[in-house]
């Protein structure tokens, strides 16, 4: 069995990235700076419009933690990524990037009949990413998607945020780190997106569980997570939640916590 610094569960998602205006977003009804959840005709008429008034830039496999185990293995980690894509052109597509960029994967096994997921990704002239989501099978991701042997040869798990919108990703991803502090591997969580803090905080605290080693999250997430205003008084609580943490903070770079020192 290989071994691996980092083993990943979160979304496959096909990204689709879209050079656009502030203009366009405000005509399109699309909220910036945001994930938002869209269904299949949703994605076929927001496509069609970026088509014909955006400039396409690139189309990838990303998701959350993807794109995080896909730069650590650019880096030289060695990586496991666990997800679920469809029998279909994009799902092959997905695999295929995933092994050309080095992380290895569950995918190799037989994939369902359906839609792989993909996301619509808008980036203004202020390099602000808003994100249209169509999840399609990724939303079906849950325990048998997990391979455990990959897991427990792996120094760190890596669990993205936006797991916790689905019950069933919601329970692998919980599984994951039980399965985690078992073996004394250590957990690592994104939250992926202040959604997923907002609308879903009790299932966010049911992935984090206990506790996790290290917490990613934004300015935003930190201060709705601990319900704290002022983000000095946020960062300080999150080390409830985690023993190292990475805050994003805009144009003031960010705010790392080592365990002893920041």
């Amino acid at each position: 069995m290989a071994h691996y610094d980092v083993y990943g569960l979160g979304n496959a998602l096909v990204d689709t990235e879209y050079h656009v205006s502030d203009a366009l977003l405000e005509a399109l009804g699309v909220e910036k700076g945001m994930m938002t959840l869209i269904d299949d005709s949703q994605l076929i008429g927001l496509e069609e419009q970026l088509r014909n008034q955006a400039v396409l830039k690139k189309q990838a496999s990303g998701g959350s933690a993807a794109n995080s185990l896909i730069a650590a293995a650019n880096f030289g980690s060695r990586v496991f990524y666990s997800c679920k894509v469809a029998d279909d052109e994009l799902g092959a597509f997905y695999h295929q990037d995933l092994v050309e960029s080095g992380v290895a994967t569950n995918l190799d096994q037989i994939r369902e009949a359906g839609a792989t997921g993909r996301c619509l990704v808008m980036v203004t002239d202020d390099a602000e990413r808003t994100m249209n989501t169509f999840l399609g099978i990724t939303g079906d991701l849950g325990a048998h998607e997990l391979d455990e042997d990959a897991l427990r040869a792996s120094d760190m798990l890596y669990i993205e945020g936006y797991l916790a919108s689905s019950e069933k990703a919601r329970e692998a991803a919980i599984r994951a780190h039980q399965i985690a502090k078992e073996t004394g591997i250590k957990i690592a969580l994104t939250f992926s997106d202040p959604a997923m803090v907002t609308y879903f905080k009790d299932q966010v605290t049911d992935m984090v569980g206990d506790g996790v080693d290290l917490l990613f999250c934004n300015e935003q997430e930190a201060m709705t997570w601990t319900g704290l205003a002022s983000i000095e008084d946020a960062l300080s609580a999150l080390s409830n939640t985690a023993r190292q943490w990475v805050c994003t903070r805009g144009k003031d770079g960010a705010s790392v916590f080592d365990g002893q020192t920041r």
